[in-house]
């Protein structure tokens, strides 16, 4: 089964500072088909406008993503990390038993714009834990490249939940083949450009759902970028 979510029919909210898209259900945001794919739970693509941000909040037994596209985003939180994440930095933060951070755009003339993913956790309780890495864009050249999974392989981060993250960049004649296991399902999520997903035409702020498919193919690229999840 392959399903295709169009870009303009997900959630969309507007606070002014913060302009927000989202894949499933969140906030005000409600739709019964739409809240969930596997453990993945949230793809929220966020602009937050020059000098605002989210104040300190609270989340618990929950593995936050964040992915910059465009500018930067700061970061402190209650376990004693601060740092600023550009494009190219995936940054994980394990919320485990509890933990409160903010988030903020802290340029006085640029927009940052950035995806903030949710995957549910596959053991709760856990102590709260942060990490960050950068990935070159050599790397995810015309190729899929692993940026988080269960057991930080390839120089992954790591989440505590059944699920892998891969992220890529095609253009042109690029090509990439990710094979599925058995009774596992896959997610793309175009982070813009166009691109081919197992011959299926999508662009940016689109997203395939793919269920007993032995294999995801990435082809025909214009100026795309993708994340592709694997999950159980």
């Amino acid at each position: 089964m392959i399903e295709i979510r169009k870009s303009q029919e997900r959630g969309y909210a507007d606070h002014g500072w913060l302009k927000s898209f989202h894949s499933f259900s969140f906030a005000d945001y409600h739709d019964p088909k739409h809240m969930g794919f596997g453990s993945l739970r949230v793809i929220n693509e966020d602009r937050v406008a020059a000098g605002m941000g989210f104040g300190t909040h609270g989340h618990r037994d929950m593995e936050i993503l964040s992915y910059v596209l465009d500018g930067a985003l700061a970061h402190k939180d209650s376990i004693g990390n601060g740092s600023t994440i550009r494009p190219g930095d995936v940054q994980r933060m394990s919320a485990g038993t509890g933990v409160r951070h903010s988030e903020a755009n802290d340029s006085k003339d640029k927009t940052t714009h950035f995806l903030q993913i949710w995957i549910e956790p596959n053991v709760t309780g856990i102590t709260p834990s942060y990490e960050e890495k950068h990935f070159a864009e050599s790397s995810k050249r015309g190729k899929l490249r692993l940026v988080a999974s269960s057991d930080a392989r390839e120089g992954s981060v790591k989440i505590h939940a059944d699920a892998a993250v891969y992220a890529g960049l095609f253009d042109g004649a690029e090509a990439a083949t990710l094979a599925i296991k058995l009774g596992r399902r896959a997610y793309v999520y175009v982070v813009r450009g166009n691109v081919s997903v197992n011959d299926e035409n999508v662009g940016g702020g689109d997203a395939v759902k793919l269920i007993g498919v032995d294999e995801v193919v990435i082809k025909n690229g214009d100026n795309a970028e993708v994340l592709v999840f694997d999950l159980a």
